[in-house]
């Protein structure tokens, strides 16, 4: 029994699905006589390249035509629809794609078609063929028999020789659109006897990722694994996709500052045997539809989701802060990047968590950001999607005091100092930063900073107290801390921790130094 996807290719043109601009020219083509002698068909694999190659071989080999509107009844049709034709001959390139298959090719093209009008070449995966078989190829290409047509088809158009593809008429194939899928595969479903929601097809759908075979393959899997009675939770289960409902608590946990909750769920997850790398990406996926309708103002009608989730992820933009999206997305990207890398997604995704819920104990530049957005955002509702834009009034006067900078602790800035703090100097003047590598936090209160150098570093604590180097110090605070810190600088003694590196500490002459190449400035003589 043959495999669904080949039962149900398109058999005309009226039967292709989401390629409406490519269709309109072929069928142009050879209603006016116009066809040309070599076509390149490119796009993602399972759009209809090859399906709409053999169409267009009908079309021209029918016995009523050349006609857009083969009758595929006729021996012609019957025989290209069965891959038996003796005048359309399909290569697969990825296995014949030598010089010696291209000079087969140029010794059989002068004999006239055994029955059409039209031999026609298609060859497959087309990019894969040598640079010595597409040049001994070109001449062919250029100036070819008049009853030959080349079709190749390709997943990589940018492997495709210049000189080739400016020898073609080239077609971009489209990805279909989600509601077109979700139709093609209600067509197959019904055709077949299969019972399945259209919540189910849709996941079918998504998980194809815009490919029909690949999605008409999967919902024979399914037909088979279910004995034609196709559920949603069948569909998850094969595709390892994570529920709707999960993508929205896990969501509404971070809305709530839940760390301990959301880390619970996330074992619970594992425990159920979810694929925590498909939870990743689709965690991004919800996360990207939270962020489209915060920035538009509505639900996109483009995104795959039924209506009952429409009204949710307005409801969920709502609440979860656009800082917080963004956030979250940044965060997740790491987890991504180690499982390229081959890692473990469960890692980055619980320190996503616990960093989105719990901004304080994050002292990283990158959540300073997320805190202070948060903090401009406070006055009100986060990410709020408004139902109507009507010309506003101006506001009153808030009453309300303004709100309280974030908390912060002596240990926070002692582990931040090296880390996050002398960098963000640094960008401001490399001099001041390589003076205050001498010090460290030595006490706060009252929100002053008690800056301590060591009893050997006099001169860099005189640096220090200078305003405009204490003034790029503050500034510095601020960005990692949000709280405008006052400073006080005080000498003790020399810390002995390990540092970086095994420098010794820049002396008097290598600040002067670095003052000399940063500013170029050079010392006065009296």
């Amino acid at each position: 029994m043959a495999a669904l996807y080949r039962k149900y290719r398109p058999q005309d043109f009226d039967e292709v699905v989401g390629q409406e601009a490519i269709v309109r020219t072929l069928k142009n083509a050879i209603s006016s006589g116009q066809v040309r002698q070599a076509y390149l068909f490119a796009g993602p694999r399972g759009t209809g390249k090859t399906s709409l190659a053999r169409i267009l071989a009908k079309g021209l080999n029918c016995v009523q035509g050349p006609t857009p509107t083969p009758d595929k009844t006729c021996n012609p049709c019957v025989t290209i629809a069965n891959g038996t034709s003796l005048d359309v001959i399909e290569m697969d390139a990825a296995s014949q794609r030598g010089i010696d298959d291209i000079r087969e090719i140029r010794e059989r093209v002068v004999l006239q078609p055994a029955e059409g009008r039209y031999k026609v070449y298609i060859l497959d995966e087309a990019h894969q063929l040598t640079d010595a078989a597409w040049n001994a190829l070109l001449k062919l290409i250029e100036e070819p028999p008049p009853h030959l047509v080349f079709v190749f088809c390709t997943t990589d158009l940018s492997k495709v020789l210049p000189t080739v593809r400016s020898r073609c008429q080239t077609f971009v194939f489209a990805r279909p659109r989600l509601p077109e899928l979700v139709r093609y595969l209600r067509r197959v479903a019904d055709g077949e006897a299969i019972q399945a929601p259209d919540q189910a097809l849709a996941l079918v759908a998504r998980g194809a990722r815009g490919s029909f075979r690949d999605a008409v393959s999967t919902l024979d899997q399914l037909a088979s694994a279910t004995e034609n009675d196709v559920s949603v939770q069948a569909v998850l289960q094969l595709l390892g996709a994570v529920e709707e409902e999960a993508l929205f608590r896990l969501c509404d946990l971070v809305v709530d500052r839940d760390t301990a909750g959301a880390l619970t769920f996330l074992e619970e997850l594992a425990e159920q045997g979810q694929d925590l790398g498909r939870l990743v990406v689709d965690l991004l996926e919800h996360l990207r539809h939270l962020m489209l309708v915060q920035h538009m103002g509505e639900v996109p009608e483009t995104l795959p989701v039924t209506q009952e989730t429409r009204e949710r992820l307005r409801a969920q933009a709502n609440q979860l802060g656009e800082a917080t999206v963004i956030r979250m997305v940044d965060l997740l990207a790491v987890a991504v990047e180690d499982m390229r890398q081959g890692g473990d997604p469960r890692l980055p995704l619980e320190l996503a968590l616990v960093k989105v819920t719990r901004p304080g104990a994050d002292l990283s530049r990158e959540s300073l950001s997320f805190r202070l957005e948060q903090l401009e955002q406070r006055g009100h509702v986060p990410g709020t999607v408004p139902e109507a834009r009507p010309q506003e009034t101006p506001a009153p006067p808030s009453t309300e005091p303004p709100p309280t900078p974030p908390s912060l602790e002596l240990e926070q800035l002692q582990e931040a100092w090296q880390r996050t703090i002398l960098p963000a100097v640094e960008e401001r003047s490399i001099p001041a930063a390589s003076v205050l590598r001498e010090a460290h936090p030595a006490d706060l209160a009252d929100d002053t900073l008690t800056v301590e150098f060591p009893a050997s570093a006099t001169f860099h604590r005189q640096l220090a107290e200078e305003p405009k180097n204490a003034t790029l110090l503050a500034e510095a605070l601020y960005e990692v801390t949000g709280r405008h810190l006052g400073l006080a600088f005080a000498e003790g003694e020399a810390r002995t921790e390990d540092t970086d590196g095994d420098d010794e500490p820049p002396g008097e002459e290598k600040i002067l130094e670095l003052v000399k190449e940063t500013l170029d400035a050079r010392e006065r003589e009296d």
